[in-house]
């Protein structure tokens, strides 16, 4: 089956370890993270609420969370993920920088978690590793079920546009893998990034309305629809003008600002929708 396929090839990229350091290391990495975090936080009840963390990789958003004084559960389909996270946080315990964190391993579209039993889901990876729509929408019924009723629950996805934008234009992966190209028409219509070479990104690509779509066929109301980086990403000096504060600000602002342009939601490379369950 494609989705066995695709599972496969989901898991030989993240056991590279890739993904432990990619939200701090590059440029583009790190507007996502900054961007995301500052988004979660406008409708994220304060600490020290209960969040669950499904789908959340090696924990770059738990640590956060739970250095904020939250309470988090995490759930991951990647053994390393969960063996990083444990580690990061053991020391972290240790030192008393951040409260425990609960993390095992599990699927997004099967939790281990009791009905309303958290009060916010970030699910910031799971969305764009389902390449079947009926697993997509599971997994935001697992979140809505697990939520209280009126909490928020926060669905990443990766804009239908980002693999031209990001994989062609500006990482040029066509010169490593000449088949990108042949491949970009493709997945443009059906959404789905093939795994084109050994440990190579796989992931389902999303439009705007069609993740608002979504959120409302799992039952939850969803508030807002937003680009994270909108065409900053895009930017050749990205790293020097983030770490300039007012070429940062210009940044930050102008990502807000666009952030929910109908023309231009799109443009970057991931999209955040908010929802709250009735």
């Amino acid at each position: 089956m494609r989705e066995d396929r695709y599972a496969a090839a989901m898991l030989e990229h993240y056991e590279m370890g890739e993904e432990e350091d990619r939200l701090v290391a590059s440029n583009a990495g790190q507007l996502e993270f900054e961007r995301t975090q500052e988004i979660v936080l406008r409708r994220l009840p304060p600490p020290p609420a209960v969040v669950a963390d499904i789908g959340g990789g090696p924990g770059r958003y738990a640590l956060w969370l739970a250095g904020l004084g939250y309470r988090v559960v995490h759930r991951d389909v990647v053994p390393l993920h969960v063996e990083q996270l444990l580690a990061a946080a053991a020391a972290d315990a240790e030192s008393g920088a951040r409260p425990a964190i609960d993390s095992a391993l599990g699927d997004a579209r099967d939790l281990d978690l009791t009905d309303a039993s958290v009060d916010a889901v970030l699910l910031l990876g799971p969305l764009y590793h389902l390449t079947r729509r009926a697993d997509r929408i599971q997994a935001l019924r697992e979140a809505c079920r697990v939520v209280q009723p009126g909490g928020p629950v926060f669905g990443a996805a990766i804009s239908r546009w980002a693999a031209r934008y990001d994989a062609v234009l500006r990482l040029r992966l066509y010169e490593q893998v000449p088949e990108m190209l042949e491949a970009v028409g493709p997945l443009e219509r059906t959404g789905v990034i093939p795994p084109l070479a050994p440990g190579w990104f796989t992931a389902y690509t999303h439009r705007p309305g069609q993740l608002r779509d979504e959120f409302g066929l799992a039952g939850l109301v969803a508030t807002d629809v937003v680009s994270v980086e909108c065409g900053a990403f895009l930017l050749p000096d990205l790293k020097e003008r983030m770490a300039d504060p007012a070429a940062r600000k210009v940044i930050m602002d102008s990502a807000r600002a666009l952030e929910r342009v109908p023309e231009l939601i799109g443009l970057g490379s991931h999209l955040l929708a908010t929802g709250q369950r009735p």
